[in-house]
C-alpha cells in the first residue's frame, strides 16, 4: 500500500536519472575548465578553443556554467580530438580524466625541458677551437675507459647466458 507523500518508484527512477544527469554535466564542466586552463599548449581561452574544436563559444561557456548543457556526443568529440584527446571519455570517466592529466602533466615537463635546453644552446656562444680540444680529448678518455673495461671484462669468466649464446651459435 502507497501513503500519499511517497514517490511513485518512476517518480524515484526520474529523480535518480535527473542526479546523475546533473552530475555529468557538473564533471563535464569542471574537466572542460581544467583542461582550457592546464593543457601543455594552454591556456586556452574560450574562444580560442572554439576555434580549435569548430564548437561555439557559447556552447563551451554553457558547457562550464553550473547548469551545464546538454552536450552531443559529436561535441565531446570534437572538444576532446581538438586538445589531442583521443579517449572522449576523459569527461565522463575520473579513471581516464587521471591517465590522461598524468598523461598531459607529462608532455607539459617534456616541452618545458626541449625548451630549457634550446633556450641554453643558443644563450651560449659558438664553441671556440679550445672548446673542440676540449671536447676532443672528454671524448678520447671515454673511448680509452671503454677500451680498459672491455680488455678487463675480456679476460673475466662467461656469465650463464653468454655460453649459452655461444653454445648455440648466435
Amino acid at each position: 500500500m502507497m501513503h500519499a507523500n511517497q514517490p511513485a518508484a518512476g517518480e524515484a527512477s526520474q529523480s535518480f536519472l535527473d542526479h546523475q544527469a546533473h552530475a555529468a554535466k557538473a564533471a563535464i564542466a569542471v574537466r572542460l575548465r581544467h583542461v582550457r586552463q592546464h593543457h601543455p599548449e594552454g591556456p586556452f581561452s574560450l574562444a580560442k578553443l572554439a576555434e580549435l574544436s569548430g564548437v561555439s563559444k557559447r556552447t563551451l561557456a554553457s558547457a562550464e556554467s553550473a547548469e551545464g548543457t546538454n552536450l552531443t556526443i559529436e561535441t565531446l568529440v570534437k572538444v576532446a580530438h581538438s586538445l589531442g584527446i583521443q579517449r572522449c571519455a576523459y569527461f565522463l570517466d575520473e579513471h581516464v580524466f587521471q591517465q590522461i592529466n598524468n598523461e598531459l602533466e607529462a608532455l607539459k615537463g617534456l616541452n618545458r625541458q626541449k625548451f630549457q635546453g634550446l633556450t641554453l644552446r643558443t644563450s651560449h656562444p659558438t664553441p671556440h677551437h679550445t672548446d673542440a680540444d676540449q671536447l676532443s680529448q672528454l671524448l678520447s678518455g671515454i673511448i680509452d675507459a671503454a677500451a680498459q673495461a672491455r680488455d678487463t671484462l675480456h679476460g673475466a669468466p662467461l656469465t650463464e647466458n653468454e655460453v649459452k649464446s655461444r653454445s648455440s651459435g648466435a
